[in-house]
């Protein structure tokens, strides 16, 4: 079973009022130094059989269609190892 991940940021050009707000809220808190903050969405899909470019392009096509908005958001489909971090 291998995860593909699709992560979902809203364009640079649309504004992010809860980045900015935990921007804003940073350094009352105590962390300083951080100038931007963008939130996004992440999806981890735990994917049956081999992720070959079929899979890819399906996903692709889902992340497009369902998961982003594509007039204010892009989206990055990435492959993981689905051993990493898996206790043994």
């Amino acid at each position: 079973m291998a995860r593909v991940v699709v992560d979902v940021m809203l364009k640079p050009e649309i504004l992010d009022p809860q980045g900015q707000a935990v921007q804003r809220a940073l350094p009352r808190l105590g962390f300083q130094g951080i100038s931007d903050v963008r939130q996004g969405k992440r999806f981890e899909l735990e994917v049956d059989g081999p992720v070959d470019d079929a899979a890819l392009a399906r996903i692709h096509e889902m992340a497009e269609t369902f998961l982003a908005n594509t007039v204010i958001e892009d989206f990055v489909v990435k492959v993981e190892d689905s051993t990493v971090g898996a206790q043994k």
